[in-house]
């Protein structure tokens, strides 16, 4: 992102992105039974001491059977054994004849005993009956669908923004702020392993899914007579703004996220410690940055200064997400947060229709300390009913087509992200050629926005399947169409 013809020429930027972590499911395989035959073994009477005994697993009742079923399994499968629990009769009856059963009437309710009438047996009709009814598979621990409903509609967001150029979107729905609050929060939590691995994997990640985009755009822009000089490094890692030509400026404007999330990526083990020292003083601290640069110290004019001052923009989200990961929100008073978030979203908001006439609009994403605090209320506030409200959004669940599309969504945010710009431009020609078909220019809104906007989802759906894949390579998964 950048602000002004000073830092890269950027008219716009573009928002919505974030990683989620895959969760994984365990099921429950059985356990076999050993069947015994009609007659049982001989018994030997037990000595004097009881033999001590634990309760049986708590796994024998979740399976899906009745209480009598679990323990007629328990009787068939250590029927020399002594009772489970509690011995509810005297230590001398312990020992019992081959003619006794080894199971008190106490513990075998008549209701649940074998047709033949014996607890301490089970008969065969019994077993199969057992066996035709499998153990069900508990279900898994699934993904925060509240992260994943904000970060899908952040995606849709940013195409709808590059779609219309709305200047009011940014207040309606901060998309970039959102999104880095909800890739800290998922930092936070990807570092209780080694610093190490985690910035290695989240490169690994990002890094693959961008080379192949850059190796269409790059080539096109080589096409169209573009000479590049060293910069070009940073299309291998984009700690600086990737370079390009006028022509393909639409397509590669957008990386400025990229570059963003990289850095604040390699900085998190350095942030989430100094977070932890003082947990509410650095969060306040951290939107000093943006009002240096604003008010005081401007930075300086190449890529290093654009990267500062996207930094500096969503500094405070992206610690924010450390402290709602912490539990440091929901120790907050909702009064102290309700306040704290409305004077933030006010001086942003109060700055932003101020400046018109200094900056030509409105838009957040061309005032950046106005973008900064306007963010940083709204995605507390969001932040903070999560945590207080233990809002996850589980009834999405019970609209399949819906929960499958957030599922797509978040699976592929990389490749909707990147290729979004590119289905919009492909769109203008594509609808052109539409012109020419009678019928289409009858019937057909060629003019509207809002057609081109369906157009480019068609093609955005498109680019996910021919190169969505490449995301499920880079998290060392198998390739697939679609997640």
């Amino acid at each position: 992102m950048s602000w002004g013809q000073e830092q890269q020429g950027y008219p716009e930027g573009g928002y919505g992105h974030g990683y989620g972590e895959q969760s994984s499911s365990y099921g429950y395989e059985g356990y076999g039974q050993q069947q015994y035959g009609q007659q049982p073994y001989p018994q030997q009477p037990y000595p004097q001491q009881p033999y001590p005994q634990q309760p049986y697993p708590q796994q024998y009742v979740d399976y899906g059977q009745g209480e009598g079923q679990g323990q007629a399994q328990a009787a068939e499968a250590t029927a020399t054994m002594p009772v489970v629990g509690p011995e509810p009769v005297a230590p001398e009856s312990v020992a019992v004849v081959e003619s006794e059963s080894v199971w008190p009437e106490s513990v075998w309710p008549e209701s649940v005993w074998p047709e033949n009438g014996e607890p301490g047996r089970v008969g065969p009709e019994s077993v199969e009956a057992e066996e035709e009814k499998p153990p069900p598979r508990p279900r898994p621990a699934g993904r925060d669908r509240y992260f994943d409903t904000l970060r899908a509609l952040a995606l849709i967001r940013v195409v709808a923004y590059h779609t219309f150029g709305w200047a009011w979107a940014g207040m309606v729905f901060p998309s970039m702020g959102i999104m880095f609050g909800l890739a800290g929060t998922l930092m936070a939590k990807s570092l209780e392993r080694p610093a190490y691995k985690v910035v290695k994997s989240r490169l690994r990640r990002l890094l693959p899914p961008f080379w192949f985009w850059g190796a269409f755009v790059v080539l096109a822009m080589l096409i169209h007579d573009w000479m590049p000089g060293w910069q070009i490094v940073y299309w291998i890692v984009p700690l600086g703004d990737p370079p390009g030509n006028e022509w393909g400026v639409q397509a590669w404007e957008i990386l400025w996220y990229l570059r963003t999330y990289l850095w604040f990526v390699l900085l998190s083990p350095a942030l989430l410690w100094i977070f932890r020292r003082a947990p509410g003083p650095i969060l306040l601290l951290s939107l000093a940055p943006i009002l240096v640069l604003t008010f005081g110290w401007a930075g300086p004019d190449n890529r290093f200064g654009s990267a500062l001052w996207d930094l500096s923009t969503y500094l405070f989200c992206w610690i924010l997400g450390f402290a709602h990961r912490d539990g440091v929100l929901q120790r907050m008073q909702p009064a102290v947060v309700v306040v704290l978030s409305l004077a933030a979203m006010g001086y942003g908001g109060w700055y932003a229709f101020g400046h018109q006439a200094e900056f030509g609009t409105y838009d957040l994403d061309e005032i950046p300390v106005a973008q900064a605090f306007w963010s940083a209320g709204f995605v507390m506030l969001l932040m903070w009913a999560k945590a207080r409200f233990r809002i996850d959004f589980a009834g999405l669940t019970r609209f399949r087509r819906l929960d499958r599309a957030v599922t797509v969504f978040n699976a592929r945010a990389v490749t909707i992200y990147l290729w979004h710009e590119i289905a919009l431009i492909l769109a203008v020609p594509l609808i052109d050629q539409f012109w020419k078909v009678p019928a289409f220019e009858t019937y057909l809104p060629l003019e509207s926005q809002w057609f081109m906007f369906g157009v480019g989802w068609i093609l955005i759906a498109v680019f996910v399947l021919v190169c969505g894949w490449v995301e499920d390579v880079a998290a060392k998964k198998k390739p697939r169409l679609l997640p």
